[in-house]
């Protein structure tokens, strides 16, 4: 009985601590804007075959969505959202996916999904959205030209990402929910280019969403980057036959995040185990010195060593087991 007060001593600090770091750090990017109006999209029909003809008419009818969103933004007094759509409206652009409402779901390809051979799905973490969509758009840029021929990467935005500054951040709420949409996801894609070698890039919040959605995945890999936890107490835990890969940066401030699970009364605190720590069961790579927001920066360490996983190799630098 005399531990109890210090427990609930420790708990209270822990969960303050965790509510600092995740308010006070310094973050890229505001708060997501609330939701603007977006007309319904067309009904798509399965993914089936990345052939040619196929994409075409997908992208074909997602470009019309995404024009018809950019419209009723205008309407709607946001220019700004309006301007974004009229750029992802432009031709060479290809989505998979468009739904502007509640925020914006999309899934854009870069590079040939005909012809890959290796295909990287990227899941972005919190403050990603049709208005902060650039840097999700430069990170998958810079990965596609990193990868060469032969190689395709889908920026997968399909979940109501979080912000940084908020109490959303700090459970697997929004993980919890994005995760079947991911597995629906990355089943399709899998049997639609089924010669395809598939990983999940998950960074940050986003690798909460991988490890709440990896049980079962068929995909080769899962990286777990910048990750605040996985939702999941280890590797081990996430039960899938891909190899877990993680990594953080020397100079990213996700590591003074408190990797801690605190059940309260009516919801859990925290994002669970560190899965660059000792333990955790993680294949633990070189991300190099850069900070929260510099994995997908081009020529860095942490890029080149993302696309040698994407493409089966062993990356470059120490190697270990955590």
């Amino acid at each position: 009985m005399a531990s109890r007060p210090h427990s609930s001593r420790l708990r209270r600090a822990l969960l303050t601590a965790l509510v600092t770091a995740s308010v006070a750090v310094p973050v890229s990017g505001a708060a997501r804007p609330a939701a603007v109006p977006a007309p319904a999209p067309t009904a798509l029909a399965p993914l089936r075959t990345v052939a040619p003809a196929a994409l075409a008419v997908r992208y074909a009818t997602t470009r019309s969505d995404i024009r018809a969103a950019g419209r009723e933004a205008l309407a709607n007094g946001d220019p700004g959202r309006s301007r974004s759509l009229r750029a992802m409206a432009r031709p060479g652009r290809s989505f998979l996916s468009f739904d502007g409402r509640a925020g914006g779901h999309t899934a854009e390809v870069f590079g040939d999904l005909s012809r890959a051979r290796r295909i990287a799905v990227l899941v972005p973490g919190s403050d990603t959205g049709l208005d902060e969509y650039g840097r999700l758009l430069a990170g998958a840029t810079a990965l596609r030209r990193q990868l060469g021929d032969g190689a395709a990467v889908v920026a997968w935005l399909g979940y109501a990402a979080p912000a940084t500054v908020s109490t959303d951040v700090l459970t697997t709420g929004r993980a919890d929910d994005a995760a079947p949409v991911l597995r629906h996801f990355v089943r399709e894609l899998g049997r639609a280019a089924p010669a395809a070698r598939i990983s999940l890039l998950c960074h940050s919040y986003g690798s909460v969403v991988c490890g709440r959605a990896a049980a079962g995945l068929d995909v080769a890999g899962i990286v777990l980057y910048g990750s605040p936890g996985a939702g999941r107490g280890s590797a081990a835990a996430l039960r899938t036959r891909a190899t877990v890969w993680a990594a953080r940066g020397r100079h990213d401030w996700i590591a003074d995040v408190p990797h801690v699970r605190i059940p309260l009364p009516f919801v859990t605190v925290g994002l669970g185990a560190d899965p660059v720590a000792a333990g955790f069961g993680a294949r633990v790579f070189d991300a190099g010195d850069g900070g929260h927001s510099d994995y997908l920066k081009p020529g860095s360490l942490s890029l080149a060593n993302l696309a040698r996983i994407v493409s089966g190799q062993v990356p470059s630098g120490e190697v270990r087991h955590a």
